[in-house]
């Protein structure tokens, strides 16, 4: 394998402006030129590893070969987003996932070693999802709601046949959430709240079906993982905990113990194919942070370093002699590197970041806290443009995160590199609601959006201003779907905080959009009524209040709108109607609509002009205007 030397980053101070070097400016395309590539199946030899990349403009399906030395392009859709999923066992053909223009209504496809493409869950308006390999090699597992849409199954699809039997017929909102690898043991969890579930082990022999979780406890339940003897779930909660940890529960005893604990939610967990390793990732601060664990000796794996780069997730070849990591930072998009276990050998498969961009010319985000109304720490990201400084203050955007129950995250983003290069602040924050700071904090703002989350992000100006580099005068707030929701909740029931307000594909009417949640999200609908309001009872008053179209009259600053046409969770009616209502106020209203996107631009070109006019509107309405 080929050795490489350790990345080299310098990490840069936010408590340095670094005006004594003068810092290039990029444009719009030059930062959507960075690559997004993302994937983790080796191929049946482990020489290749199948990969998703956006470097056509759209994402399509590569093969890297692991020791660096190169590429291969294997899908070229020109239309929708094609992602890779895993390559077959034992030859080179591979699966693919793919939706229309973003509806999220996601097939699964075949592509044979001819190039030839097969939909293998061709069923009009289903949704199918992979759900892993039986150990055999034989079948694959998948889920899908073509019976009732409401609802998904559980399949088993033979790869000599391609044809699909039913392996778990699912009528009780009681959901397939894994497989053991006899097939015997099914785990179903049946969503209660947003905090709240409850988890259960179908014996497929017998038919009986036992609760692990205890009967009303407040707490979460997630299954990660089975023993290869079937003898032990392995699974994720919070029970009688802030955070959520690692247990494992003995199926012939009953008996459960805890296996692992942080000072943070464990997000993730898993075992090597043949239980050689344990990998496991914490959610600690807003960043991600992986251990390896010798499952023979109990031993931590000492991880490779990467000078200001953190390893954000791992995935281990069937042989466990490969492992792939993915590696970045808010200054660096996340390239892929495989890591040889004997030898220690690196080799890096990708450089996603544009070679026209210094790295120096970007900001590293700095986790920073503050407190809100009510004495609560509000966590939060702050990026400071290299040029600012006391005596010349920039304009500020206040980011905040989709959900509701998101989180803003170390990592990197185009998006914000772009802003910050160009000027303008951001503190991207993480109100009462959001994930990843104990379950207290995330249940804080249940039925209450719009209101106590609202006054958070309204105090992070207080924030702002103790900085002395921001000018006051220049606040502007930014956010995509929950995010939009509270640009328009800030600029209709705060009208004087923000000076512009950027709202991309946000919701304004949560009576409407809690009544028209696709159909494959029934197993939530309660879940998301217990958080937000139930929109066929009286809370529809609360909706009715907290739902900025209802209460459009009072925005009085600038507002540019972007929204994709196929978004099947905010309907395109939702921007319709808010840009129409700001408009009849007299206030300059910018709207922009892709007509082949949905819940999120996926293509390179609308990202540069959608973007692009989002830079134009804040030059104009923040930046220049007299506000």
């Amino acid at each position: 394998m080929k050795k490489i030397l350790p990345f080299v980053v310098l990490a840069i101070s936010l408590a340095c402006s670094q005006q004594d070097r003068e810092i290039q400016q990029y444009t719009i395309e030059q930062f959507f030129d960075n690559l997004s590539v993302f994937g983790s199946s080796f191929s049946v030899d482990e020489t290749r590893l199948l990969v998703t990349s956006n470097e056509t403009g759209i994402y399509n399906v590569f093969a890297l070969k692991v020791d660096g030395s190169g590429k291969e392009q294997l899908t070229y859709s020109e239309e929708d987003s094609r992602m890779a999923i895993s390559w077959f066992p034992a030859d080179d053909r591979f699966l693919f996932s793919s939706d229309r223009g973003g509806n999220e209504i996601r097939h699964i496809y075949l592509q044979d070693t001819g190039g030839m493409v097969s939909d293998l869950t061709p069923w009009e308006g289903a949704v199918s999802s992979f759900s892993g390999w039986a150990r055999d090699d034989r079948s694959f597992y998948f889920t899908s709601n073509r019976r009732d849409p409401r609802y998904f199954d559980l399949y088993e699809m033979d790869i000599i046949t391609m044809e699909p039997a039913m392996l778990y017929e699912n009528r009780e909102n009681l959901n397939p959430a894994l497989l053991s690898h006899s097939e015997r043991y099914l785990v179903l969890v049946r969503p209660i709240t947003t905090s709240r579930n409850e988890m259960f082990l179908m014996d497929r022999e017998s038919g009986e079906i036992i609760q692990i979780s205890p009967p009303e406890a407040e707490a979460t339940y997630s299954p990660a993982d089975f023993s290869l003897d079937d003898r032990t779930l392995y699974f994720l909660t919070d029970q009688e905990s802030e955070f959520t940890y690692l247990a494992a529960y003995d199926i012939a005893s009953g008996e459960r113990e805890v296996v692992y604990t942080a000072d943070w939610d464990v997000m993730y967990a898993s075992n090597s194919y043949n239980e050689k390793y344990r990998v496991i990732g914490i959610n600690e601060d807003a960043r991600t942070m992986v251990k390896v664990f010798d499952l023979e000796t109990g031993s931590e794996i000492d991880m490779p370093e990467f000078e200001a780069r953190d390893i954000s997730g791992v995935s281990i070849s069937r042989s466990e002699e490969l492992m792939r990591l993915t590696v970045g930072s808010s200054t660096s998009p996340y390239d892929l590197i495989i890591y040889e276990f004997g030898s220690g050998d690196l080799a890096r498969l990708t450089s996603t970041l544009n070679p026209e961009i210094d790295r120096d010319d970007l900001v590293a985000g700095q986790v920073v806290r503050y407190r809100s109304f009510d004495g609560l720490e509000i966590p939060a990201i702050l990026y400071k443009p290299h040029q600012a400084s006391e005596n010349d203050p920039v304009p500020a955007l206040l980011w905040i995160h989709g959900g509701p129950g998101g989180q803003s995250r170390i990592g990197f983003s185009s998006l914000i590199q772009y802003f910050v290069n160009h000027g303008y602040a951001i503190l991207a924050v993480n109100n009462r609601g959001s994930s990843g700071y104990g379950k207290t904090f995330y249940n804080l703002d249940n039925q209450r959006h719009g209101e106590d989350d609202l006054a958070d992000v309204v105090l992070a100006k207080e924030y702002l201003a103790d900085l002395g580099w921001v000018d006051m005068e220049r606040i502007g707030i930014m956010g995509g779907s929950y995010g939009g929701y509270m640009v328009m909740a800030a600029l209709a029931f705060q009208p004087e905080e923000f000076a512009v307000g950027v709202n991309i594909f946000g919701v304004t009417n949560w009576i409407r959009t809690l009544r028209s949640i696709p159909p494959w999200w029934e197993a939530q609908k309660e879940a998301l009524y217990d958080e937000l309001g139930d929109p066929t009872s009286e809370d529809s008053l609360r909706l009715y209040r907290i739902s900025p179209l209802f209460h459009a009259n009072n925005v009085t600053k600038p507002l540019i709108v972007l929204q994709g046409a196929n978004d099947p969770r905010v309907l395109q009616v939702e921007s319709d109607e808010i840009v129409e209502a700001v408009r009849a106020n007299g206030v300059p209203v910018e709207y922009v609509v892709f007509e082949d996107e949905g819940h999120g631009f996926m293509k390179k070109e609308n990202q540069i002009e959608g973007y692009g006019k989002i830079m134009k509107f804040l030059d104009n309405y923040l930046r220049a205007a007299d506000v």
